[in-house]
């Protein structure tokens, strides 16, 4: 375990990788987060806010980016790691496959599989 920072220096927040799953599908982001969340045994946290997210694993969540009004689908479910890019890769492609597993949702990764 690294030693606490110093008075006065600045902490650098962890990198945030991404991996994106295009949901072309209709679906409201309200309710794309409770669909993720019961998918992956899990809940949203931060319900009703704009951070709102669901864990997915170990420093992994998945995140639904906020359409812009009127916009039609596809919805983008971005899942994020603070480990790896791969990591990100590897968590969004369970969970597009636990969503197609339980959902009728359209779905693809938005990235080189």
């Amino acid at each position: 375990m690294s030693p606490p920072p110093l008075p006065g220096r600045r902490v650098e927040p962890p990198v945030e990788y991404c991996a994106t799953i295009v949901l072309r599908s209709a679906a409201t982001r309200i309710d794309a987060l409770a669909v993720i969340a019961l998918a992956s045994d899990s809940r949203v946290e931060g319900a009703g806010t704009v951070q709102a997210r669901v864990p997915l694993a170990d420093r992994a969540w998945a995140e639904v980016e906020l359409p812009r009004v009127g916009e039609p689908p596809p919805l983008a479910i971005d899942v994020y790691s603070t480990v790896s890019d791969d990591h990100a890769r590897l968590q969004a492609l369970g969970l597009l496959a636990r969503l197609e597993a339980s959902t009728a949702w359209n779905l693809r990764p938005d990235f080189a599989v």
